[in-house]
């Protein structure tokens, strides 16, 4: 795991050249390539398993209909919370003195928060401030983006020093 931890590290950080360099952190920018890769296998996981897995069909399971889109969800969630976590935990924040266990647990604390954030300010400037969804997900998704930076930084894996 080191090993692939070590190219993944060293691939992010060809791209860490000139200006980027003078104003952004190493740190913010592993965080940044890492959570964009990762949010870009969620995209195409949801394509592939809502298209070609779930084929667009409702799941009856007697007791709950569950709708195509949300089985989707349910489906991808798990890969990509945990691929983020690796990812966090090995590339971008690889020198926390936490044990793994408590950071997987803090890691879920994290993400259920940026759930709870996404709905807030989904259902705030939607139906609230009537502003239009897109750019009211464009909004909620650079609020998030920093919520989540912020806490995985100063708690998920709290202590981390930096290279």
């Amino acid at each position: 795991m080191k090993k692939i931890a070590d190219i993944i590290t060293r691939f992010v950080d060809l791209f860490y050249i000139g200006p980027i360099r003078k104003y952004i952190p190493i740190q913010t920018f592993r965080y940044g390539m890492c959570g964009g890769a990762n949010m870009l296998l969620d995209l195409i996981l949801y394509f592939v398993i809502f298209h070609f897995v779930v084929r667009k069909q409702f799941l009856d399971l007697g007791f709950v209909v569950i709708s195509p889109h949300i089985l989707s969800l349910l489906i991808v969630f798990p890969i990509t919370f945990f691929n983020g976590f690796w990812l966090n935990k090995h590339v971008t924040f690889k020198y926390s003195p936490l044990k793994g266990s408590t950071q997987l647990l803090r890691y879920g604390l994290s993400v259920a928060g940026s759930l709870l954030l996404n709905y807030v300010c989904m259902k705030l400037l939607v139906e609230t401030l009537h502003i239009y969804p897109s750019p009211s997900k464009a909004v909620t998704t650079a609020i998030t983006t920093v919520y989540s930076y912020l806490m995985q930084k100063h708690f998920t894996f709290r202590g981390n020093r930096t290279e």
